[in-house]
C-alpha cells in the first residue's frame, strides 16, 4: 500500500473528502518552496502535488508557466526538486507527494535511474500528462512495479470508448480534469462534474479528484462534494508568485482545506 493508499483509506474511514494541492518545485526559490511544502499539511493539505520545472508546459495555463519559468531561472532542476523532496520527508514520511510534469526530462535521465531516484527520495505517484495510455511500457508500468502510483488524466472528452483504456493501468487515483483547456483558464461547475464523476466511478474502484477551475473555498466544498476530493493548483500558485508571505500564503491554503473538508 503506497502513502496515497493509506491516505484514502484513512479519509474515508474519517468519512472526509480529499483536499490536494499543487506547488510548483522552487518556485519561487528553493527555499520558499520548501518553507511552503512543509507548512500545507497542518494547513489540512492530504496530497502535495509537486510541479517538475519545464520548458515547454504545454498543459499549463500562464500562471503555472510563469511559476515552471521562475524556477528554472532560479537553477531549479529535477536534482534540486528532489532534493526539496527528501528536505521534506526529513520531517514528514505520511504526506503523499505526487510529482507532476512532461516526459521529456524523465527520458533525458533514463527511466530506471529517474525511477529509483524519485522513490528513494520519498515520491509516492507520477502525472505525466503528455504520456498517454498507449505508452504505457514507456513508464507507467516500470513506476508501477517499482511502488509508484501512475495516476492518469480523464478529460470531458475521454468518451465512453476511451475511458477504460485510460483507466487500465491507472492507480492511486484518476485525476478528473474539470474543464477542456489549460490550467486556471474558467471556473469548473459542480452541475457539469458530477455526471463526469459518476461515469468515471461506475469504471473504476478508484477515488476521482478532480482539477482545474477550483479557486476559492465555496468552489472547493461544491467540487468535493460531488466527487472523492478536488485539487487546487493555480490559485495557490497565483499567490506565492505574488510574493504572498508564506503564512499568508498557508492561511489562504487552509481556507481552501476547510472547504473541501466540509464537503
Amino acid at each position: 500500500m503506497t502513502r496515497i493508499d493509506a491516505t484514502f483509506a484513512r479519509l474515508r474511514a474519517e468519512g472526509k473528502k480529499a483536499f490536494v494541492s499543487y506547488i510548483m518545485g522552487g518556485d519561487p526559490d528553493a527555499e520558499t518552496s520548501l518553507a511552503v511544502m512543509q507548512g500545507l499539511p497542518a494547513a489540512g493539505v492530504d496530497i502535495i502535488e509537486l510541479g517538475l520545472p519545464f520548458t515547454d508546459p504545454m498543459a499549463d495555463g500562464p500562471t503555472i508557466q510563469l511559476a515552471g519559468q521562475r524556477a528554472l531561472d532560479k537553477g531549479m532542476t529535477m536534482d534540486a526538486v528532489l532534493g526539496v523532496v527528501r528536505a521534506f520527508r526529513a520531517g514528514d514520511q505520511t504526506t503523499p507527494i505526487v510529482l507532476m510534469g512532461y516526459y521529456n526530462p524523465i527520458y533525458s535521465r533514463g527511466v530506471d535511474r529517474f525511477l529509483s531516484e524519485a522513490k528513494e527520495a520519498g515520491i509516492d505517484g507520477l502525472i505525466i500528462v503528455d504520456l498517454p495510455p498507449e505508452e504505457d511500457d514507456e513508464l507507467c508500468i516500470p513506476a508501477q512495479k517499482a511502488g509508484i502510483n501512475f495516476i492518469r488524466l480523464a478529460t470531458p472528452t475521454t468518451d465512453a470508448k476511451r475511458l477504460p483504456t485510460v483507466l487500465q493501468n491507472t492507480s492511486g487515483f484518476v485525476y478528473y480534469v474539470s474543464i477542456t483547456g489549460i490550467t486556471g483558464a474558467a471556473a469548473a461547475q459542480a452541475t457539469d462534474v458530477a455526471p463526469e464523476v459518476a461515469r468515471i466511478k461506475a469504471a473504476t474502484d478508484l477515488p476521482v479528484i478532480v482539477g482545474f477551475g477550483i479557486n476559492t473555498p465555496d468552489s472547493a466544498r461544491a467540487i468535493a462534494s460531488v466527487a472523492d476530493g478536488c485539487v487546487v493548483g493555480s490559485a495557490i500558485v497565483k499567490d506565492i508568485g505574488s510574493g504572498m508571505p508564506v503564512a499568508q500564503v498557508l492561511a489562504k491554503v487552509a481556507a481552501l482545506a476547510a472547504g473541501a473538508h466540509s464537503a
